[in-house]
């Protein structure tokens, strides 16, 4: 098998190919630096610039899958330029690549699965969200996801299966939120933000990546939610992280205000609630690894050890 993967050099395309090479899986990727185009056995980078519908179409051989990761990132301030970036890095990203494969006439690509985000889920302390939900945040990240998912199910043009995969917090200490937020936990000067009850759905990294390969190795077809089957609110989270580290927590909940002062309209990342279910997934037969925060946490952080899973998911390669 060889997958072709958009936004391969990033955290979660990393972990990817990382999972794929463990299954010898070859790899194609597509990258907007020249300078990050290497090649060697089950690794070989293509150029491409979606905001001009430039790729290099050697890309698709032999492909039999593909997942896309590409966008630019949400954690930076949310200025006009910025907020546009955001939405036409994901946009230009899918065009693109919709317009290759119409091109690349024999292709052999028969899963494709694009990444999407929990974002869209509209915010809430109470809901508990499950793919079926038709309402959408009313808020930029919202419209970036709708217009995201709108994007991808163009795909449904071809004859392979689409997927979108609708990412949560994802738990890693090689980048995204949580070393961010660990930060000034181990600075001691660590705190919930706003009340902290709001709802966070997270995934440990290597579920994630496994979730990905799941669903090309299974063609799943349809939105699915990548995300641990125990969400916890900030507060949980925050004492848990402060617990793995050994670092006390005395400060007050940080107060919204405060934030969206330092962070502006981006702060409403730290804010939304979404408790959002596993259980799609799940009932394909994808079995999570780290289910409950505290074991992910001290596995990231090198103080524990992984959760046992069942042994099907052993035998069909997927936990690592």
């Amino acid at each position: 098998m060889k997958i072709l993967i958009t936004g391969a050099t990033g955290l979660v395309g990393r972990e990817i190919v990382k999972q794929c090479h463990s299954r010898d899986i070859s790899i194609n990727y597509l990258t907007t630096s020249r300078d990050k185009i290497v090649s060697r056995t089950g690794y070989q980078g293509f150029y491409w610039n979606p905001d001009s519908g430039e790729m290099d179409m050697d890309c698709f051989k032999d492909v039999s899958a593909i997942v896309n990761l590409a966008g630019a990132s949400i954690s930076k301030r949310w200025t006009p330029k910025y907020k546009k970036t955001i939405l036409s890095s994901r946009i230009n990203t899918l065009r693109t690549l919709y317009s290759g494969l119409r091109k690349y006439k024999d292709h052999k690509v028969t899963s494709f699965v694009s990444a999407s985000a929990i974002g869209i889920y509209p915010n809430s302390l109470t809901h508990y969200y499950t793919e079926d939900e038709k309402e959408v945040d009313d808020s930029f990240l919202g419209e970036v996801v709708k217009a995201w998912e709108k994007e991808a199910d163009t795909f449904n043009d071809f004859s392979f299966s689409v997927a979108k995969i609708r990412i949560g917090l994802v738990m890693s200490d090689k980048g995204g939120a949580l070393p961010e937020m660990a930060k000034p936990i181990k600075n001691y000067v660590g705190a919930a933000f706003g009340s902290g009850n709001q709802w966070q759905s997270w995934v440990h990294i290597s579920d994630l990546a496994r979730v990905f390969v799941f669903a090309v190795e299974n063609q799943l077809q349809g939105v699915y939610n990548a995300v641990a089957p125990n969400p916890v609110n900030n507060n949980k989270l925050v004492k848990e992280i402060a617990g793995v580290l050994k670092k006390p927590l005395f400060l007050p909940n940080i107060p919204k205000s405060v934030l969206r002062l330092v962070l502006g309209q981006m702060s409403y990342l730290l804010f939304a609630s979404q408790r959002v279910s596993s259980k799609k997934i799940e009932n394909e037969g994808f079995q999570f690894g780290f289910t409950n925060v505290c074991v992910a946490l001290r596995e990231i952080y090198g103080t524990g050890h992984t959760e046992k899973v069942p042994g099907e998911a052993y035998k069909n390669g997927y936990i690592s």
